[in-house]
């Protein structure tokens, strides 16, 4: 049931996303970055995995850019080439840096010559949601990565990283379906509001 209702969520939230015009694209991603550099979590984090933006996601790169000015290592996801690992690691980016296209399309960096960071060394992981609700349930778009590549998070004792999501406000809904291998996250942050989650 959990499976199908999520599907269906993903379609109608996907759709409020990428129903917004660039012009609200661009102003939601400067807002959202005013309310991320006055959370302390984000302020004292020297370690910050993010993304690159696609299918509608509010966007972190005005963040990205203002990490890097201020001394802070940023680094984004590379997921396996091997269709079958379904695994996903950080590596160092700089704002100005070339992508290369993964197999969804989205810009990832190429992993040449650098090695990844490991997960738990990390200070603040800003993933993109699909929806959430107040309670800190998120949806994602069902591939797992984030689940597997930070399934230690879900001992309580493992403070770090702090797993931020992002979101449009309009992602929003009132409740969410669960599963037990959610990784539960610490914020979430819109263009409009932080919410401090009860896991938090």
């Amino acid at each position: 049931m959990n499976s199908a209702l999520k599907s269906r969520l993903r379609l109608e939230l996907r759709a409020r996303r990428q129903s917004l015009s660039k012009d609200q694209q661009t102003v939601a991603a400067k807002q959202l970055m005013q309310r991320l550099i006055r959370l302390p979590a984000f302020r004292e984090a020297r370690h910050i995995a993010a993304y690159i933006a696609s299918d509608g996601e509010i966007s972190p790169a005005p963040l990205l850019r203002y990490a890097g000015l201020n001394s802070k290592h940023c680094y984004l996801p590379k997921i396996s080439r091997c269709a079958s690992s379904n695994s996903m690691a950080f590596y160092p980016y700089h704002h100005r840096q070339k992508l290369i296209s993964n197999r969804y399309g989205i810009g990832e960096p190429s992993g040449l010559h650098r090695r990844p960071q490991a997960p738990h060394k990390l200070d603040v992981v800003l993933l993109p949601l699909t929806g959430f609700d107040k309670e800190g349930r998120r949806l994602g778009m069902g591939g797992g990565y984030y689940d597997r590549a930070f399934a230690f998070k879900r001992n309580k004792k493992m403070r770090k990283p702090i797993m931020i999501g992002l979101a449009h406000h309009c992602q929003e809904v009132n409740t969410l379906p669960s599963d037990g291998w959610d990784i539960p996250l610490d914020f979430i942050v819109t263009d409009r509001q932080v919410i401090k989650t009860k896991h938090r």
